[in-house]
């Protein structure tokens, strides 16, 4: 209670803020750059942090596969005016002082390769897993613990960091993903107050920047809508990412070398006796033998039921984001001030063993951005290049746009 009066007492001291925030649209996600920071033997950080740009583009398929040029004069030119980028807090949160102004100063020159190719940025704060003393589990603990004051003072070097770029070009989103489950609704106010603190923190540094506040519950449509919006002004975005139904989107089984793919989308374009016979046909081509495909069928044949049973497709999901303008409504907040951060799926494997036959992952992308575009809710999709099919760029050989995936994003 006492870190809320403070957050409050903070907000009410600060002059109004009268602008709008920064305007986006159509935005991807790029993850590699800056997340998973080298470490050294010893578990600690490389210093300086950060891959560059070139250990970026080269980490996940040769560097020969991408063509010359800017990547984001590209990311410009397939239509998108914005790009999300996330930055693992770790090397800020571990390092001294002085070395965490070197590693600011680094930062500050990636957001600026981003502006230069005239896209704006969502510098989006995105702890990973690899140190684990700086992961999510930081913030995901009570409003007064310790962490949650050092990652607050984190994030008020950010915004001293960010506000000098110019507040019409870049955003703050101080979260991804937190957990705090279940939902602050069912009894504790503890994100509430990370989240209504953490702004007050950004506001006093600055009335301008523009700030992408986040729910709990992992960041989905549940957690925005058990936000408290007090501590709103006109330039704050609202989250939620969109990973559901989660079953099709994220089609891989618990073992890696299991079978766990093509289920459709919608579920009407299919049945579950379609989905066992394509899985049975491609462990026959992959020669798993008949006794251990039995054991695979078993162990998916529930999620499969469970699949078709809720028959997911366009009407639950307009259901599902209406969730969240129904609350913004009725807190005021336009719709255009909601933000769809994240969305994807993963593509099928050559192998079949995991993700969705690409015409089920274009329906589906194509479904929820034309959903999002409707309530005039920008969008971010995940993400530019990866190994798994979740991507703009196509996941194996020369680094081209995925262009069927354009089409279905409206680009």
């Amino acid at each position: 209670m006492r870190t809320a009066i403070i957050a409050l007492a903070a907000l009410l001291a600060m002059p109004p803020v009268t602008a709008s925030p920064l305007e986006l649209h159509r935005g991807v996600g790029v993850h590699g750059w800056f997340n998973w920071s080298p470490l050294e033997a010893d578990g600690s950080y490389r210093w300086p942090p950060y891959l560059t740009q070139a250990e970026w583009l080269a980490s996940e398929r040769p560097a020969s596969d991408w063509p010359a040029g800017d990547p984001f004069e590209l990311i410009r030119s397939l239509g998108f005016d914005f790009v999300r980028l996330t930055v693992d807090p770790g090397p800020l949160l571990a390092s001294s002082r002085q070395r965490r102004q070197e590693a600011l100063a680094l930062l500050v020159e990636g957001v600026k390769a981003v502006t230069a190719a005239d896209l704006r940025v969502v510098f989006n704060i995105h702890p990973v897993s690899q140190v684990p003393a700086y992961s999510n589990d930081l913030v995901n603990g009570p409003a007064n613990a310790p962490g949650v004051a050092l990652y607050r003072d984190m994030i008020a070097d950010l915004a001293r960091m960010l506000t000098p770029l110019g507040t019409d070009k870049v955003v703050l989103e101080p979260f991804n993903e937190p957990a705090h489950y279940p939902c602050d609704a069912s009894g504790s106010d503890d994100w509430q107050q990370i989240m209504a603190s953490t702004v007050a923190a950004i506001r006093a540094v600055s009335t301008e920047l523009t700030i992408v506040a986040t729910g709990a519950c992992g960041g989905n449509v549940d957690g925005v809508t058990d936000l408290d919006p007090h501590f709103d002004d006109p330039n704050i975005f609202y989250s939620f990412h969109m990973y559901e139904p989660h079953l099709f989107t994220h089609q891989r089984a618990d073992r890696e070398e299991d079978f766990a793919s093509g289920l459709p989308w919608p579920a009407s374009e299919g049945s579950p006796e379609a989905v066992r016979a394509m899985l049975a046909a491609h462990m026959d081509a992959a020669g798993v033998p008949p006794g251990e495909q039995a054991r695979q069928l078993a162990a998916v044949s529930g999620y499969i039921d469970e699949y078709f049973r809720e028959g997911w497709g366009e009407a639950q999901m307009e259901a599902r984001v209406g969730q969240a303008v129904a609350w913004a409504e009725a807190h005021g907040i336009p719709t255009s001030r909601l933000f769809m951060g994240e969305f994807g799926v993963i593509l099928m494997t050559e192998d079949g063993r995991a993700g969705a036959f690409n015409a089920d992952r274009l329906r589906y992308l194509e479904t929820l951005r034309k959903l999002a575009e409707r309530h005039g809710i920008p969008w971010a999709v995940w993400e530019f290049s990866n190994p798994h099919g979740m991507s703009v760029i196509v996941p194996k050989g020369p680094a081209v746009p995925d262009r069927k995936m354009l089409e279905a994003l409206g680009l």
